[in-house]
């Protein structure tokens, strides 16, 4: 047992319940920890970085996109970058990797056991050049998030309760929640494309982790719970996935006023236009690195052949034609008894 910064202890999983994880997760051979209290799950190699992560030293005019997984938050990360960094869509640096523009701050633990592979562990032109210095096995990602240069722009779907209590007086964070049908079907496919955490059960079954808070990153719910509680903070901007969806242009003016950017009407059409998910589908190239989705050591090629990559459907209520009417009985249920913080779904 490890005692972490946040006051978290981290235990690993095993015995009956990894084996069962394992019976639908065979990536997840390395191990599985989960944190008390609160009942987070990651994966083993969270630890090497947790105390890191908390203690991350975050600069004045920093802005931080927090979801959970699945819930747009590459696309946010895309919208909040090009607001702040090419409104004029004239930045040389839009063609270079979203990953590497806006650094996913925890990723690491996903590829930092000692016997990860180069394969596991690839490493971007931008590194070399941000990082000159630094070790793959020091975490990629945390190098580059420390060394990426103003106005910084990151990406977590860490809760609030994995930072210092201090982050929302030194940072502005854009917290995006979704409709949790809409939120489970998506990281299903995330799992199957994926590699580091292929999923080879049913729907059925990938439902009932979710809601037994055994998906890496559970519990949504209390990781939305901690969003919601704060969303008066001036320095946070708590938006919808659907409303995104739904009124692009209105809830862009919303942004550009937190944000304090400042955008002209042409700007905004440019940022829309930029960040539509046509556009962002015909630069899923441009996710980690233009070679990420050839690497079948990262990508599951049936898998990207036959439902998409990264950017797959980017719409709303598609689970009212992917759920049965069972699945969805089962969500309104937990919904009810989970998510009774005062939240209303879209």
């Amino acid at each position: 047992m490890t005692t972490l910064a946040s006051g978290h202890t981290a235990k690993a999983l095993e015995g009956d319940e990894l084996a069962r994880l394992l019976e639908n997760f065979p990536s997840y051979k390395n191990g599985l920890i989960r944190l008390s209290p609160d009942d987070w799950v990651f994966s083993n190699g969270f630890c090497n970085f947790a105390d890191k992560l908390y203690n991350f030293e975050f600069r004045e005019g920093d802005v931080l996109v927090m979801t959970w997984p699945k819930c747009g938050t590459t696309w946010t990360q895309e919208i909040v970058w090009t607001m702040r960094n090419n409104p004029d869509l004239d930045n040389p640096d839009a063609d270079v990797a979203i990953m590497d523009r806006v650094p996913f701050m925890e990723a690491d633990m996903f590829s930092s056991s000692e016997d990860a592979s180069e394969d596991q562990m690839p490493v971007s032109e931008m590194f070399k050049k941000l990082c000159p210095n630094g070790n793959p096995r020091d975490g990629v990602s945390f190098q580059m998030a420390q060394a990426t240069p103003d106005p910084r722009s990151l990406k977590t779907h860490l809760p609030f309760s994995l930072f210092a209590p201090s982050l929302l007086e030194k940072v502005k964070v854009v917290y995006v929640a979704r409709n949790p049908k809409d939120t489970v079907l998506s990281y299903l496919h995330h799992h199957k494309l994926f590699k580091a955490q292929s999923f080879v059960g049913s729907l059925e079954t990938f439902v009932d982790y979710f809601l037994e808070d055994d998906l890496i990153y559970g519990p949504y719910w209390l990781h939305l719970k901690e969003a919601w509680q704060r969303r008066d903070h001036p320095n946070l901007h708590f938006v919808f996935y659907e409303d995104l969806k739904a009124d692009i242009k209105g809830e862009l003016k919303k942004l550009d006023d937190f944000l304090g950017t400042e955008l002209s009407e042409d700007q905004l059409a440019n940022v829309a236009k930029h960040t539509s998910f046509g556009e962002m589908k015909s630069r899923n190239n441009l996710f980690i690195n233009k070679d990420m989705f050839k690497n079948e050591v990262i990508v599951d090629q049936e898998v990207l052949k036959k439902d998409g990559g990264f950017f797959r459907q980017g719409k709303s209520g598609d689970w009212k034609a992917k759920l049965t009417p069972e699945l969805i009985e089962k969500m309104d249920k937990w919904i009810k008894e989970k998510c009774d913080f005062g939240i209303n779904f879209k």
